[in-house]
């Protein structure tokens, strides 16, 4: 029995007492104690793969600042791993993958069998240590990338401002696409079904690069693999994360999901007014984490007016910047946990 409930109750429409709570990127560079686990590693992707550390800076944010829910620490890119595009994490660059779609023997991967309980094993041992570190405090969130997401990186092998390429094969490669769309769409569902089995009680989709896109293309390479995994994962709630997609906001609401997450951009009342029986998450500006307390608080409570204070969880319309004071993240959830 979860002691603190707050998220589940709010994404099941249950009435509670105050708004959950949590950010995205929680774990991560805000905090000293995750800097200094950061420093007893060679790199990002060990400390993602090491389970006894992923646990210890997942739950250091419950501790130190007192969110309503954990989110596993690991990475959306352990997916493609997975699949056979082994990955590299570049200082200040970010992540960049030696071998693309485009690499020629692609195909053969994509052909192939992925079995995600023995190559992403890793992960499930991380989410036994995690739950046995939060003794039943908070609920964890498990998560994983949206299949456009991650077919954007297959293709561009990088981050990108345009990610060009991508685009590109939806127009010159649909039937190629679409073929690569699902391929990594039954490998997320198996392992969000891996994540569920060990014990996460919520699972988030990020797609971060849904912004890239049109409403009409958004429709026809995204939503239906979205679909696909929200009708496969019955067992615990699942919020959609689609940043930048405020041009497919009524498409993501009419999906099979628990949750949609808003990124700051987005206004949640028209969605609010039109569905009203589903949940809300987010979505104060990341940046205006570096104002003042008073600015901090102005902000607040104009989002609460805008979401009201029931089917709704409170969070950032992104993940926390990596420079951002931990005491001004602390206040923002202190203001939230006050309501």
């Amino acid at each position: 029995m979860i002691k603190n409930d707050l998220l589940l109750r709010a994404l099941s429409g249950q009435e509670v007492s105050r708004p959950p709570v949590w950010t995205m990127r929680q774990a991560g560079r805000i905090l000293p104690e995750y800097r200094k686990v950061r420093q007893s590693v060679s790199g990002f992707k060990e400390l993602v793969q090491t389970p006894e550390l992923a646990a210890e800076v997942t739950i250091q944010p419950v501790d130190i600042l007192g969110v309503d829910a954990a989110i596993m620490f690991s990475d959306i890119l352990v997916v493609p791993e997975a699949m056979g595009f082994d990955y590299e994490m570049v200082e200040k660059k970010g992540p960049y993958f030696p071998k693309t779609i485009l690499s020629p023997d692609a195909n053969l991967l994509l052909q192939a069998e992925v079995d995600v309980e023995d190559r992403l094993s890793y992960v499930t041992e991380a989410i036994k240590l995690i739950l046995k570190g939060l003794d039943n405090r908070v609920p964890l969130i498990g998560f994983a990338g949206a299949p456009w997401t991650i077919f954007c990186y297959l293709t561009e092998g990088q981050g990108s401002k345009t990610f060009s390429e991508p685009r590109k094969w939806l127009y010159q490669n649909a039937a190629g696409a679409h073929s690569w769309m699902q391929k990594i769409t039954d490998v997320t569902i198996a392992y969000l079904k891996m994540q569920v089995a060990a014990g996460v009680h919520a699972v988030q989709v990020f797609d971060s690069w849904a912004g890239v896109l049109n409403q009409q293309l958004y429709k026809e390479f995204a939503i239906p693999y979205l679909k696909q995994i929200c009708d496969a994962i019955t067992e615990v709630p699942v919020i959609l994360f689609s940043k930048g997609a405020w041009f497919s906001l009524d498409d993501i609401a009419q999906l099979p999901c628990t949750a949609v997450g808003l990124d700051w951009q987005m206004n949640p009342e028209p969605l609010r007014a039109k569905f009203p029986n589903l949940t809300l998450q987010g979505n104060l500006d990341p940046t205006c984490l570096y104002g003042s307390e008073d600015i901090i608080e102005k902000h607040v409570k104009s989002m609460l007016e805008s979401f009201g204070t029931q089917r709704y969880i409170a969070n950032l319309g992104h993940g926390v910047y990596p420079d951002t004071d931990r005491f001004k993240v602390k206040h923002f959830i202190d203001l939230i946990k006050k309501q």
